[in-house]
């Protein structure tokens, strides 16, 4: 029988570890982030896709670190990796050919639409936090099939209805501009709170999951719009023994992201 953890012993890290990679199962390529994305990926090659091939910016494709890397150029990385690509192979063949399932990304802001801020919080010639910027990030968006994002903190400056900037734009605000991107943008949200989605081009964020003692008004009153609700709102099923034991023993004991 499965057993679980009782919720208190579970940190924010781990829950949204566990919960980002059950969304893994049956894909199949995945263009992996630093820190939460990495954490997640390792744990669902553990468990609900142990044939996912991790593709990172550094130009790593098919990774298999014998423990996680603290940066994309971490050298862990290329031991063992299916292929080292220069970053304009990287770009403009695997990315932009097509290949990328999921891309797994971070953000400090994210609207209704799915597009994402990682530049600066506040006003850009003043802002009172002055971020990592993009990356990758414009290129995961446009050309990965779909997007996943995990957010540590869910409330009304990250989930907000107009972004300080707007680092990365999803698909719609693309579309504005006249661009037309490959894939369909961010459809997956992991947040402490629960579990937002959307279908695709032309539908906004809405709740279909929260968490065990979560309610959907708290999710309502922590996001910065009016967040649409699906009309089944499911529960996400807590982090198991198992679950835990390999994310704690197995991926990540020497607390590199954990905490």
């Amino acid at each position: 029988m499965t057993t679980t953890t009782e919720p208190d012993a579970v940190t924010s890290s781990e829950l949204l570890s566990v919960v980002a990679s059950r969304e893994l199962a049956s894909r199949r390529t995945v263009f992996a982030g630093i820190g939460l994305p990495t954490l997640a990926t390792e744990l669902a090659r553990l468990t609900v896709a142990p044939q996912i091939e991790v593709v990172y910016e550094s130009g790593v494709c098919g990774a298999h670190p014998s423990h996680l890397p603290e940066t994309i150029a971490d050298a862990v990385l290329i031991s063992g990796a299916e292929a080292v690509l220069s970053m304009p192979a990287l770009f403009g063949c695997v990315l932009q050919g097509g290949h990328i399932d999921v891309g797994f990304l971070g953000a400090a802001q994210i609207d209704r639409w799915g597009s994402l801020n990682t530049s600066v919080i506040g006003d850009w010639e003043s802002p009172r936090v002055r971020l990592p910027g993009s990356g990758g990030g414009i290129e995961v968006m446009a050309n990965s099939r779909e997007v996943f994002v995990v957010m540590r903190r869910h409330d009304p400056r990250s989930f907000t209805g107009s972004l300080d900037f707007c680092t990365t734009p999803g698909p719609d605000r693309a579309l504005s501009e006249g661009i037309r991107p490959l894939g369909v943008g961010v459809t997956r949200v992991i947040t402490e709170l629960g579990i937002l989605a959307r279908g695709g081009i032309g539908e906004e964020l809405r709740l279909i999951a929260v968490h065990p003692g979560v309610t959907v008004e708290q999710v309502r009153e922590a996001t910065g719009w009016d967040l649409k609700v699906s009309d089944e709102v499911g529960t996400v099923p807590p982090p198991t023994a198992a679950e835990l034991r390999l994310l704690r023993e197995d991926v990540d004991p020497g607390r590199v992201y954990l905490r």
